[in-house]
């Protein structure tokens, strides 16, 4: 168990830690069309760092326990260690066209293949995955809801907007691509 601990420990350092890179080093540049944003970064940035905070105090403070079994524990450091690396491989695909903030590039492109062959947002989806995993690893029900709701709800704001943004820019090609593709789970949302 301890060894799980330290692990916990880690990945959590490591999601702070890259999220904060992200935000610093993967913003968008002077001759982007930065205008479409709206503050969703900001919501973002308010929001998860909320929920990872209330959902761990909430652990503390109320035994709403999922399960008696340490399965969940396991189950949750894989979401969470699942989440950071497939998120960080998403970034790295989308490579210059990924930026922190809803931003079109002049020679911008609908990204189709690989993850965004089946979802529209992979990267969201699995920033929420990390989320979840920490709920399941805090064992608690106010914890899980706590960890998951406040960044799903942050997220489904911004997919509207960048999604606003990414009609306006490329019409009936992105609408065409919504209708075959899912916002957050494969074949279901």
């Amino acid at each position: 168990m301890h060894v799980l601990q330290v692990l916990f420990t880690i990945s959590m350092v490591a999601w702070f830690l890259t999220e904060i890179l992200y935000k610093n080093i993967l913003k968008s540049g002077k001759e982007d069309k930065k205008d479409k944003d709206k503050s969703t970064l900001n919501i973002l940035w308010m929001a998860i760092p909320f929920s990872i905070a209330a959902s761990v105090t909430v652990s503390y403070m109320t035994e709403f326990p999922i399960t008696e079994g340490v399965w969940v524990l396991y189950a949750g450091e894989a979401f969470i260690l699942l989440g950071i690396i497939f998120r960080f491989i998403i970034i790295r695909s989308l490579g210059r066209y990924f930026t922190v903030d809803v931003t079109i590039k002049q020679d911008h492109k609908i990204k189709k293949e690989g993850f965004y062959k089946y979802l529209r947002h992979p990267s969201y989806a699995f920033s929420l995955l990390t989320s979840l995993g920490l709920g399941l690893y805090l064992n608690n029900w106010a914890s899980l809801v706590l960890a998951f709701l406040p960044p799903f709800i942050a997220f489904t704001y911004r997919i509207k907007i960048e999604e606003q943004a990414l009609i306006e820019q490329f019409g009936e090609e992105y609408i065409e691509y919504r209708k075959k593709t899912k916002k957050l789970i494969p074949f279901i949302y």
